[in-house]
């Protein structure tokens, strides 16, 4: 049994293969992309008074981000972070082409992915009341993607300072990506 599950499972990668998911840098391409519109989408929303207004329990509740609402008001803060979001973004979509400035995209992804996660455990009714920890409730579940979105943001950091450091000489002890062939 285990011998035909094997045999199905090479079989499947085989024909996987021939599709183009092993292309050179499909995954990180992707991730870029998807980070890029996340950024561009997001940062949009900031733009309307219904979004910020929906901002409110997680930026007021966050040590980290509360300090905002006194210093620019609830739409202010919004703004601000809608322009962080498209400039983050931009950086993110001149990575494609400028390591440097992903680099600089992907520190901004990350540090701002880092913050929303801190979001979570202050959260008000963050956990279902009746099941407690870890039954998430409320906003919770939909901050949960940012743990994701914080992997990709730090996968993105450390392949773009591999390869500015490739490409400058500037890290001696860094080699380039791996890259697997496939015959």
């Amino acid at each position: 049994m285990i011998s035909l599950l094997n045999e199905t499972i090479d079989w499947l990668a085989k024909l996987l293969a021939k599709t183009g998911l092993l292309k050179k840098e499909l995954d990180y391409n992707l991730l870029r992309t998807s980070m890029v519109i996340i950024f561009l989408l997001f940062g949009y929303q900031k733009w309307f008074v219904y979004e910020a207004k929906v901002l409110v329990p997680y930026i007021g509740n966050d040590p980290f981000l509360s300090w905002m609402y006194p210093v620019f008001g609830i739409q202010g803060a919004s703004w601000l972070l809608g322009v962080s979001e498209w400039i983050f973004g931009a950086l993110l979509f001149l990575g494609f082409w400028n390591k440097r400035l992903g680099v600089l995209g992907a520190l901004g992804s990350t540090i701002t992915f880092a913050v929303t996660v801190t979001i979570i455990p202050f959260m008000p009714n963050g956990w279902d009341p009746a099941a407690g920890f870890p039954a998430m409730a409320g906003n919770v579940p939909f901050l949960l993607k940012d743990v994701v979105l914080l992997a990709v943001s730090i996968y993105l950091l450390k392949q773009d300072v591999m390869r500015v450091c490739v490409q400058s000489g500037a890290c001696k002890q860094v080699s380039e990506p791996v890259q697997l062939s496939v015959s």
